[in-house]
Order: structure tokens, then sequence, then C-alpha cells
């Protein structure tokens, strides 16, 4: 982690990761790269669907392969590149038929690494096989939920979940949440854990730097008006004067409180919850 002399008093308690040691320094490709529109957490009514987005820099989407459908051809890492839409780091692999692809990078793969998604593919970081193929107690991240849907569950930095069981056509996969979850065995994962486990660790130190990553205010449901939250109101500074908090929808939130659909669909698939609160 790379810490700055105070200079300011932002500067105090800033810390960046030390970017030039981690990547290739190469340039994004232009072929996998393109513009788009920031919708600013908007849908298409022009209506906020998701809170505090908005501003920040210009950023160039990277297209990046979940759907691994290059099966059976060898890889190899080209550049190992920062990608501003995710918070692990994206590695171009070049394949033996000369088709360039973004994936994430996992922890212990570098420039020159050789990958495989393939069955009968070695257990090694990068690699992606089918989970039924995978032996208990091999840590995956970017895992299906669909067979050929493409991955959709561990794919932060630092994330990993862990193969436990193996029953009745289903791998019984202990997700970063604690839950564990019934996976069926003809999906596919990758092996090893997402890379920039350090990213969890950054201190932006300063308002400005949340801003230029299109992160806006949070605003507290207590310094509203009631009109407006749940837990707005009262002369002067008050208590939200409820026993349970609740969202600005009105529903359970935070400490501790079940939140979960009790009719989820996936609900079947589950086989141990997660832990939640304090005790957690």
């Amino acid at each position: 982690m790379k810490k700055y002399r105070p200079v300011t008093k932002s500067r105090r308690s800033m810390t960046t990761l030390p970017y030039k040691e981690l990547l290739s320094g190469d340039k994004p490709a232009k072929a996998l790269t393109k513009g788009g529109k920031d919708r600013a957490g908007r849908n298409s009514f022009g209506r906020v669907t998701t809170r505090h987005q908005g501003g920040g820099h210009k950023r160039r989407l990277r297209d990046v392969d979940f759907s691994y459908d290059k099966r059976d051809v060898p890889g190899r890492v080209e550049t190992v590149e920062y990608d501003p839409y995710r918070s692990g780091f994206i590695a171009r692999t070049l394949y033996a038929d000369g088709a360039r692809r973004y994936h994430l990078v996992p922890k212990g793969v570098e420039v020159g690494s050789a990958v495989i998604a393939s069955e009968k593919a070695p257990v090694a970081p990068g690699n992606r096989l089918p989970l039924g193929k995978l032996p208990v107690g091999t840590f995956v991240y970017n895992i299906e939920l669909r067979p050929g849907a493409g991955a959709v569950l561990v794919r932060s930095a630092g994330a990993s979940a862990e193969v436990v069981a193996h029953d009745a056509g289903y791998a019984q996969v202990k997700l970063p949440s604690s839950e564990v979850r019934k996976v069926s065995d003809l999906c596919w994962a990758s092996v090893g854990t997402v890379g920039n486990e350090e990213h969890m660790l950054v201190s932006y130190g300063k308002a400005g730097r949340s801003r230029w990553k299109g992160i806006r205010p949070t605003v507290r449901g207590t310094a509203m008006n009631p009109v407006d939250h749940p837990h707005g109101g009262g002369e002067g500074r008050q208590g939200r004067g409820l026993r349970r908090a609740k969202s600005l929808w009105g529903r359970p939130t935070g400490k501790g409180q079940k939140t979960r659909t009790p009719k989820k669909y996936s609900n079947v698939f589950i086989v141990s919850r997660r832990r939640v609160g304090k005790k957690r």
C-alpha cells in the first residue's frame, strides 16, 4: 500500500495501490474498449434506481469476457490492466487461434502465465473447469448459476468461494458472504482468488476522490424531513424514533435484520444461510 507525506490534511490518511508494481503498464486494447453514456444510476425512464451515483471521471468500457466460450483453446496472459468499472484487475489473454479477450485476473497469475478453459484442464489458478470436476476444498471465482450463461458470482477484488461438497449432481459452494449454496455440477468456475486483494484497504482520504469515482454523498435518514425518510423529523437532533431501522422505502435494513424475500425462487438451493449482524 502506498502512503503519502502529510502535506495537507487529506494527504495524511490517503492511501493508494502501487499500480506500477501490480500492472504491466500497457494501454487498453482499442478493439476491446468502447465509450458510452454514464447513466448516473438512472433507468430508461430517467428515474433514479440506484442512489448516490453520478458525475466522476470519463471512462471507457472494457469488454470483459465472462462467458469463456473459448473452450479447449490454450491462452497466454499478455497484459495485466486496470479496469475503472470493477475492483479487480483484468488480464488481456492471447489465444492460440489469434483471438484476444479480457478476463478477470486471479491472484498468482502474471504476464506470460498460461490459462485454459477445459474439462481436462489442471486445477491451477486462472484455469476454468466445470464444478463437478473440481475437488472439495478448491477455491474458485467467476461462478456460473446456469450452464453456459456466463459467470455472475464472486467477481470482486480479493473474493473467492470454496467447494465444500458434491451431492446429487450439485456442488455445494461456500460464498464470501458465508452462505452455502447448491450450484449445478455442469456450471463452470475459474480456479483461484480474484486479484487486487488489498483493494479494501485503500483510504480515499478526501471527499473529492469519491466524486472522481462517480460516488455522490450519502445523507443520513435522521437528517431528513419526515416526508423524505421514515427516520426524518423531530425538534433538534433526534433518534430515529423506531424500534427497527428502515430504508427510504420502509423496508427493514441493517442491525442484523433479515431482508431476504421469504418466497424467493432460489431458497431451495441454499443449504446454509449467511451469518448477519455483529456476531458474524
